[in-house]
């Protein structure tokens, strides 16, 4: 049907909504982004090599969907939220992805949104880390079309020139 956004076969269910905390401090919800595609990285800010990775690759990606990249809004979901509050987030983000907006909230909420997308993260001790221990998680990056349901995901391993190819694929099949 023309107009309407593809949905790539899924093997399961991932996706729902959230009720979380941008890092302005502002209740969030799916709902909040609809009309847009939304494009999730699960992670936290005292990681030191995934998410700077993923992040950075998801910002080169959208720099190469040149304008196309404003129907676009990507998420940074934390999986740490004692340590990310919306001042820290915000602090990172807008220092180093200022494309990003951070979500946040209490350890109810910030669960039940990595159960609802199937992510993986559990606290590890770690001596390397100021605060002694590391979030391991999940590094998938989700793609909702503007209704907020699941099209996609894409693996830690794809390039930012793939990312942006796929996107551009989907944006282009959605018109």
């Amino acid at each position: 049907m023309p107009g309407s956004c593809p949905r790539l076969a899924s093997t399961s269910e991932i996706g729902g909504d959230f009720a979380l905390i941008d890092h302005y401090g502002r209740p969030v919800t799916k709902a909040d982004y609809a009309g847009r595609y939304m494009l999730l990285f699960f992670g936290f800010t005292h990681c030191r090599v995934v998410c700077p990775r993923a992040l950075g690759r998801i910002s080169e990606a959208l720099d190469l969907l040149g304008t196309s990249a404003c129907l676009i809004q990507p998420l940074y979901v934390s999986v740490d939220p004692a340590r990310d509050t919306p001042a820290v987030m915000k602090a990172f983000l807008c220092e180093r992805f200022p494309r990003f907006v951070g979500l946040t909230g209490t350890e109810e909420a910030t669960t039940a949104a990595k159960s609802a997308f199937r992510v993986f993260a559990q606290r590890r001790d770690d001596a390397d880390d100021a605060d002694g221990y590391a979030m391991p998680h999940t590094a998938l990056t989700y793609l909702l079309d503007p209704d907020g349901a699941f099209v996609t995901h894409f693996p830690d391993t794809i390039d930012a020139p793939g990312l942006a190819a796929r996107l551009r694929d989907i944006l282009d099949m959605s018109r």
